[in-house]
């Protein structure tokens, strides 16, 4: 009985009273006010789809270091026509009928790097492990190993944010040059500089330790894109790790970056995926037994990677650095929150604040006055509406470190992710997160307030906003979040208003009988509101998410069954209208962890091919796909061992 005391309607905003969980939201959001939110056979392809290095110089800058070990094959006409083939296999979700006309080739890219020509960088270039200070990056270049690299996979979808023809995924040389071993003609890699509290604590500098930054293209919409390498080669942030990343974690970013996206969740993208043909050293479990596993390079493809600890770093040193501080958050307002800039930047007085309060409109008086403060509350909105989106679908980060928050509302590095199986709001995927669960399903609302804390105190101690402009921001967040978390919930149950009783009550059936999250939510919009039936007939259209259930537990659900239709009812809802309404935002298809490492147990063997038929199932998760249907299975027995269902930050 005790997992229903976590949905009582008393119940508080943070439900688990754990000793690191934050409290900030509770005392700012009494629970009166909010409901806590969950407080086909595959063989593998033909040895002829091997990717082969073979390149054109002039998509490169040079032919330096880093090649070692490859073999430079002719591209005859038959190897180009094996290509084509190998990349349509490859590639899940290509659409041969779309022209590419207005593409272009990866030499062709128009690239802008205003992140290194406006920011204060590193007067070192590469370099052993150090602290980098005054600095927010650091020039580096790839320095990994390959030896015959080979194209996984690629996404479509985030080429053509690029403009990029799809037929260059087809070259020969796509591999080398999106491993980091050749460099990308135009390019000017760089590392970035940041910091952060992990797990509550600061940790100093982090930066990008495995991250190399190739530069950032200007497409034909005169949007700006940043791509960069994971698992290229040690940066000066490394601390003691090798700069690389196996194939395991790389398959899981790579895949859930581009389902995340399908979702509607705003994430950064993954371009591609190549092995690098040489084995990697991990620990996996951290019990003094590494092993040997494939390595790997994926491109991620974002807006910016800045994050909460990118500001953070530089207000921790001297009084010197609280200037970088001011230009880093000029730099993302002039190049990311346009519509800012007209906006003085002037932090008002406390007193000032408070005349302002007596008056009313408080928030927009200080917005207009501040573009600064203005910047802190889009932040926060843009934070509270992401977390929201997480909790709708079921979304477990894992490892909401500050400098894994992304200041411009991005679901950023996939480590130890999971979406929820059955339904347990003290679920965690991190191994390393398990003694306190700071990072559980039900805390993550709670840990975005403690993180915009944590920046505005960056801001404050900059000068470029007070304390009560601070708390103006912060008491945004929370209403943000719950404005987009009523409206998320009371949609996923197919109400035009939001009930708290009835999805209270609901999440507490949930988690009592650990329901299925996802697949619950999908078989509600079966019910009929239209038709009298037998309390035995009420749980027809949820039988196959309730496993086997006492009498008693039988009635709590028939009770609640009662109490959605009459709500259905009183709001003369059309069943059918309302079903396509309810799958429209309830996914039939998540990356359930099981998923990823099917997928990941055959890239190990050499064949691709589930990982490809993922991401093509992932790119329609509203959709019912019935060809698809054992994706919405159930995890086996086997997922549950660790690895599969629960992993630590090693990768």
């Amino acid at each position: 009985m005790a997992a229903c005391s976590y949905w009582t309607a008393s119940s508080s905003f943070t439900l688990l009273r754990h000793s690191q969980t934050p409290s900030f939201f509770l005392r700012r959001y009494p629970p009166s006010l909010y409901t806590h939110p969950f407080s086909a056979n595959s063989h593998a392809p033909p040895p002829t789809c091997r990717r082969r290095s073979s390149f054109s110089p002039a998509r490169a800058t040079s032919l330096q270091p880093n090649q070692t070990q490859h073999t430079m094959m002719s591209e005859s006409s038959n190897h180009q026509q094996q290509a084509q083939i190998c990349s349509q296999s490859f590639n899940g979700d290509l659409d041969t009928s779309v022209s590419t006309s207005s593409r272009i080739k990866l030499e062709e890219i128009i690239w802008d790097h205003s992140f290194v020509r406006e920011l204060p960088g590193d007067t070192r270039e590469g370099g052993p492990v150090r602290q980098v200070l005054h600095a927010c990056y650091t020039k580096v270049s790839p320095s990994v190993k390959v030896n015959n690299p080979e194209l996984v996979s690629w996404s479509e979808s985030c080429a053509e944010l690029m403009d990029l023809d799809p037929h260059e995924f087809e070259s020969m040389d796509f591999p080398l040059l999106f491993s980091g071993a050749v460099p990308l003609k135009g390019s000017l890699p760089y590392a970035q500089c940041y910091g952060g509290h992990q797990f509550g604590f600061w940790a100093g500098q982090l930066g990008d330790g495995r991250a190399i930054t190739l530069g950032e293209l200007i497409n034909k919409r005169k949007e700006r894109w940043e791509l960069q390498l994971k698992g290229a080669g040690r940066t000066p942030y490394s601390r003691s790790a090798d700069g690389l990343a196996v194939l395991r974690s790389s398959i899981r970013e790579f895949l859930c970056s581009e389902a995340m996206h399908f979702l509607g969740i705003p994430t950064t993208r993954a371009l591609c995926l190549v092995t690098t043909g040489n084995g990697v050293i991990r620990d996996m479990f951290y019990d003094g037994n590494p092993k040997e596993e494939p390595g790997a390079v994926v491109c991620r493809v974002a807006q910016s990677f800045l994050r909460i600890g990118s500001f953070q770093i530089h207000a921790a040193r001297t009084k010197e650095d609280l200037q970088i501080v001011r230009t880093l958050t000029d730099y993302v307002i002039r190049h990311h929150f346009p519509h800012l800039n007209h906006l003085p930047a002037t932090a008002q007085a406390d007193s000032n604040v408070l005349e302002s309060e007596d008056n009313g409109g408080v928030s927009e008086v200080m917005q207009e006055n501040n573009k600064y403060l203005a910047w802190f509350i889009e932040v926060a909105e843009r934070t509270a509406s992401l977390i929201a989106k997480w909790q709708g679908v079921g979304f477990t980060h894992g490892v909401l470190n500050t400098d894994n928050m992304s200041v411009l509302g991005l679901t950023i590095d996939y480590g130890p992710f999971g979406f929820l199986d059955a339904f347990d709001p003290k679920f965690t995927p991190n191994t390393t997160d398990l003694p306190g669960r700071r990072y559980c399903f039900a805390n993550q609302p709670d840990i975005g307030l403690w993180n915009l804390m944590q920046l505005a105190t960056t801001l404050k101690e900059a000068e470029l906003i007070s304390e009560e402009e601070s708390e103006v921001g912060l008491n945004r967040y929370g209403e943000k979040f719950m404005e987009e978390y009523k409206q998320l919930m009371s949609r996923k149950l197919g109400l035009k208003e939001y009930n708290r009783d009835l999805i209270n009550k609901l999440l507490s059936n949930m988690a009592f009988d650990k329901v299925d999250y996802t697949n619950c939510f999908r078989a509600l919009g079966n019910v009929k509101s239209s038709q009298d039936v037998s309390d035995e007939d009420l749980l027809k259209p949820i039988k196959g998410v309730l496993l086997e259930t006492s009498k008693e537990r039988k009635k709590a659900w028939i009770d609640w069954m009662k109490l959605y239709i009459e709500q259905l009812r009183n709001e003369g809802l059309v069943d059918e209208d309302r079903k396509a309404s309810m799958d429209s935002v309830n996914p039939k298809y998540i990356l359930r962890n099981y998923l990823c490492q099917t997928a990941i147990d055959a890239a190990e063997q050499g064949d691709y091919s589930e990982v490809n038929r993922l991401l093509k199932v992932m790119k329609n998760p509203y959709s019912e796909q019935p060809e698809m249907e054992k994706y919405v299975r159930l995890p086996p027995a086997w997922a549950y061992r660790p690895g599969v269902c629960m992993l630590s930050c090693s990768s």
